[in-house]
């Protein structure tokens, strides 16, 4: 089904241990994820000529002060703290599992064999092929 369906997929994976081993002050995995979604999303939506539209990011509730951290996060990004500039047409949306959206549904099925890809790319990972040709990569304009 997730072959046939028609979407493209923008995914971040942020490996925490090699980020934590790597910087003495990490930023937030999150954040950064947030960020090169954002960027990716904004420049998808300008190839399409839909930035000027109203997009919702739908983002899954943890606890609140990280809601809260991660919305102020959004904030900034939205506000030009980024490689695209500003996103006035972006706004996000944290939803509860309790809600049962499709959106966040689809994200559970294809982050574990996207993040499961990047950390062990020589194993195989038939759900990863599948998913390949959705993603929205540099250059491409799915």
């Amino acid at each position: 089904m997730i072959g046939a369906a028609d979407f493209t997929l923008i995914a971040a994976v942020i490996d925490k241990q090699k980020h934590l081993a790597k910087y003495t002050a990490p930023a937030d995995p999150y954040e950064i994820a947030l960020g090169f979604c954002m960027e990716r999303l904004q420049r998808y939506l300008m190839d399409k000529k839909q930035a000027d539209r109203l997009t919702h990011l739908q983002v899954e509730c943890r606890r609140q002060a990280e809601d809260a951290k991660l919305e102020l996060e959004f904030r900034r990004i939205c506000d030009g703290n980024n490689a695209v500039g500003k996103m006035p047409n972006l706004d996000i949306r944290f939803m509860d599992k309790k809600h049962n959206s499709t959106g966040l549904q689809l994200a559970d099925l294809v982050a574990h064999p996207i993040g499961r890809h990047v950390i062990k790319p020589d194993q195989p990972n038939r759900a990863y092929e599948v998913l390949k040709a959705k993603l929205r990569t540099s250059g491409r304009k799915n």
